[in-house]
């Protein structure tokens, strides 16, 4: 059964870098489409990135585009999510989510694997 577990969040200063990541425990896996969500308080949770299973497609927010990167170590069955020239604005909970669709969906009800969600902080 697939497990999604997200780490690497914290706090950090306007400009800076993070790169979270997101571990599928079962290894024996294959096939899933994995998106990046974000959730500030207050807010509606939105999509962030994502990338076909494939590893061929990515896609973005307008808003991280050019900031943010999605990439997968196939061998360590992760996901990744580096964020450079980050904004206070940037501030939420960023979850990973999984689905075995055939094409990459950007709408969070279309997933159903979530992990727990790993808070990133951006101070100005």
């Amino acid at each position: 059964q697939v497990q999604l577990v997200e780490s690497g969040g914290g706090l950090v200063q306007a400009g800076d870098s993070l790169k979270l990541s997101c571990a599928n425990s079962d290894r024996t896996s294959k096939g899933y489409n994995v998106a990046w969500f974000r959730q500030a308080p207050g807010k509606e949770r939105e999509f962030v990135a994502a990338m076909h299973w494939s590893g061929g497609s990515t896609y973005y927010a307008d808003s991280v585009k050019g900031r943010f990167t999605i990439s997968r170590d196939s061998a360590k069955n992760t996901v990744y999510l580096q964020m450079n020239s980050l904004k206070p604005e940037d501030t939420a909970l960023y979850y990973c989510a999984a689905n075995s669709e055939l094409y990459v969906d950007l709408e969070a009800p279309l997933y159903n694997i979530w992990g727990q969600g790993t808070q990133v902080t951006v101070s100005s």
